[in-house]
């Protein structure tokens, strides 16, 4: 008679993986960002839409080249050249497309669930934000460098039939183009943050435009604390900026800002947006 040994119990075997480093989270983010199509179609339609609206400017001005007085065709450029490159109307256009996109990139996530999923995915939350934060800064940054320099280069061409185009070396002009650029990413930054408090699809967008957009046109400068307050908002900040180094300031604003200050806006809006994600994001999940 035979004597059956009892089988040895299956002991799982020990699977070595390797350790995510944090260049896995930024690849993870940029998969995750790119993904969304309302992000990709935004940044396609976003770029066509600024380049028409600065192009179609020049073009008007071109137009109504015939009716313009000797002294203003004179000294048209290269400050109204320049203008021409990104109008008031882009800026406008901007606040809202690279705020929109800022929130929805982390909204989304809210609005499905999946932000439980890829924080149990991820624990190191605070990790995974910043991952998340450099990706979108990155992809708003080029956003704003391809809508800026496209938009330059079509608008001084239409502009140069007339001998009324600029070029890129001109003393004074980096300036502008640059607060152009730098734009989107400081707007996708606060809508992130916007979207970290808010956590609801309507509620954030309608909140990011008030506070890019709607909040800017109910102050003025015709008192310290409204101009003040004025001056600290990305649009006003990037209309300062945007204007010709050298021009004259206007002697009927009793309260007119600096451009060195409105650097700090930038900076201040943007960190502002990094630190509200960083530690909001990372206590809620729901």
């Amino acid at each position: 008679m035979t004597t059956l040994t009892p089988e040895a119990p299956l002991v799982p075997l020990a699977v070595d993986e390797p350790r995510a480093r944090f260049r896995d989270l930024l690849l993870g983010e940029w998969f995750k960002l790119w993904s969304l199509r309302s992000i990709r179609w935004g940044l396609v339609l976003g770029v066509v839409g600024l380049v028409f609206l600065n192009v179609n400017a020049a073009i008007a001005d071109v137009n109504d080249w015939a009716h313009f007085t000797p002294q203003q065709r004179a000294l048209f450029a290269p400050s109204s050249s320049l203008a021409n490159s990104f109008t008031n109307n882009a800026c406008i256009a901007t606040l809202l497309i690279a705020g929109s996109l800022g929130a929805v990139a982390l909204v989304s996530e809210y609005s499905t669930g999946q932000i439980r999923t890829t924080f149990a995915a991820v624990p190191a939350r605070r990790a995974l934000l910043s991952a998340k934060i450099i990706v979108l800064t990155v992809v708003t940054t080029g956003f704003g460098a391809l809508a800026t320099g496209a938009s330059f280069w079509l608008s001084q061409a239409v502009l140069s039939s007339k001998h009324a185009g600029i070029s890129i070396t001109e003393p004074g002009i980096w300036r502008g183009l640059l607060a152009s650029v730098l734009l989107p990413p400081v707007c996708a930054l606060t809508g992130l943050g916007i979207a970290a408090l808010v956590r609801h699809s309507v509620a954030t967008i309608v909140a990011t435009t008030t506070v890019l957009l709607l909040i800017p046109n109910f102050l003025s400068q015709d008192h310290h604390w409204s101009a003040c307050l004025f001056h600290a908002t990305p649009f006003r900040a990037w209309q300062v900026l945007h204007d010709l180094v050298g021009t004259p300031v206007n002697s009927h604003i009793p309260f007119p800002a600096r451009p060195g200050g409105e650097w700090w806006v930038y900076l201040g809006w943007g960190l502002g947006g990094v630190l509200v994600t960083l530690l909001v994001g990372s206590r809620r999940d729901v």
